[in-house]
């Protein structure tokens, strides 16, 4: 199987959304307009690149990164990742290691002095981003917004 990964572009929209909603079940699906709008968003955003992986040509999974500038480190920036999602027909197959592979050499190329991310509570997301080389150095808090 050849996977490649690349920067999404506005004809992956569907696919992405096929995905996220893989990621996110329970969660009701995004009106095309409203996606539209996001997609403009998103990818008008400086820093922010939402990578796609292809398996024999076929969008298998995605992760959304985005630069941060910063004031301290000597002024290096942080690459934070979010939305990391394999769809199920590919997983262990090595497509998520290629996202994340492409994600720290995004944040390499943009000198990031480190990629960020939270993992869900899952012992095998663990193990999958601790076989990436990530490690868990942090203890992280969120306060979701209704």
């Amino acid at each position: 199987m050849k996977i490649t990964v690349r920067a999404a572009a506005e004809a992956d929209l569907a696919a992405l959304l096929a995905l996220y909603g893989e990621l996110n079940p329970d969660d009701a699906p995004l009106p095309q307009a409203a996606a539209d709008a996001v997609w403009a968003a998103i990818s008008g955003q400086q820093g922010r690149t939402v990578l796609v992986a292809e398996a024999d040509g076929t969008v298998a999974g995605t992760a959304d990164c985005i630069v941060m500038p910063n004031l301290t480190r000597g002024g290096r920036a942080v690459l934070f990742v979010e939305n990391v999602v394999v769809a199920g027909r590919f997983q262990r197959r090595g497509v998520g290691r290629r996202l994340m592979e492409a994600a720290v050499r995004l944040g390499e190329s943009a000198g990031c002095y480190k990629v960020q991310l939270l993992a869900a509570d899952d012992e095998y997301v663990h193990s999958f981003y601790a076989a990436c080389g990530f490690k868990a150095l942090a203890q992280g808090f969120r306060r979701y917004v209704e």
